[in-house]
């Protein structure tokens, strides 16, 4: 098969031709790929960023959707032919603890496999195995966002702009937080009831949660203002790894700070793929082909793109 081959950190990935196609183990199933999203995670693997969990070389590339070309030993829920898509966290996924979606065929493991409703696109159902479920993390998982509450989205960038659809959909007031003004009424066509350029404006608000997709240090500890007393705080974005966080307001108003990632659970990835399958919810998403993976990287690293890029093997 032919895989994109990462063999070491700050290094551009290699074409292989005759890579071994992968066997499937007990409870694990081989899947054609159709689609496989690009992620910035990719690039923090590159850069050598996000410590990688097995040996190189590795083929990444964790959004996958595909069919089910042979299944493992003990395998019953699936069968050769089921279109799926693989739900992943950070110790188990294609492309993070065994070789990705870079290559033409991955292992897929049943207990996060699930199955691609027919009406949604392939490159819809790559997207949603990631970016999708990680904003359904911080926003529902998390956030505990339920019908009435108000909620603020801290960057409205591909996963804030799905978290915050997410929320609409779960019937929350949302409330958007962008310093780019040319995103807001893309926002608001999503549902979003207004956006303001600092989430300082939001301070004494008293929302019940802010999840942040941003995540600079100073968006997390100005979201504590906004919030209600024994109100929530959820951060999902890494722009900045370590900052200060003075503790008075965070204690004396019982303020709940959750980190928030992606648990592989089938449950989430099911729920995102049913939004997407009832018409509720979109992924900013654009094609590329197998072969435009590196560059496609090489632009995700340097910040021109929007959205997601997913590249197609069906074309």
């Amino acid at each position: 098969m032919k895989a994109w081959i990462m063999d070491q950190v700050h290094t551009d990935l290699r074409l292989e031709g005759d890579r071994a196609k992968p066997v499937p183990g007990p409870g694990e199933v081989l899947i054609k790929v159709v689609a496989a999203g690009l992620c910035h995670s990719d690039v923090g693997y590159i850069e050598d960023v996000i410590p990688i969990i097995v040996d190189l070389p590795i083929v990444l590339g964790h959004e996958v959707s595909g069919i089910i070309e042979e299944v493992g030993e003990g395998v019953t829920e699936f069968k050769v032919g089921d279109e799926v898509a693989q739900a992943g966290k950070a110790s188990d996924a294609p492309g993070v603890s065994r070789d990705g979606g870079f290559g033409e065929y991955v292992i897929g493991n049943v207990e996060m496999l699930v199955r691609k409703p027919a009406n949604v696109d392939w490159s819809q159902a790559s997207a949603a195995t990631d970016a999708g479920v990680t904003s359904y993390s911080g926003v529902v998982v998390h956030g505990g966002v339920k019908e009435g509450m108000r909620v603020g989205i801290l960057g409205l960038g591909g996963l804030g702009m799905t978290g915050a659809r997410i929320a609409v959909v779960q019937g929350a007031e949302v409330i958007g937080i962008e310093p780019r003004e040319e995103v807001w009424e893309t926002a608001k066509k999503r549902g979003v009831s207004r956006v303001v350029k600092d989430v300082s404006e939001l301070a004494g608000e008293d929302l019940d949660v802010i999840v942040d997709f941003a995540g600079f240090g100073d968006t997390t500890v100005k979201a504590v203002d906004a919030v209600k007393f024994g109100g929530k705080v959820v951060l999902v974005g890494m722009g900045k790894l370590e900052f200060n966080f003075p503790s008075f307001d965070f204690i004396t108003r019982a303020i709940t700070l959750q980190g928030s990632t992606t648990l592989g659970k089938q449950e989430h990835l099911e729920a995102v793929l049913k939004m997407i399958d009832d018409g509720d919810l979109i992924i900013e998403s654009q094609d590329i082909g197998f072969n435009d993976i590196p560059d496609g990287l090489d632009r995700l690293a340097k910040g021109g793109v929007t959205g997601r890029l997913v590249a197609r093997y069906d074309n």
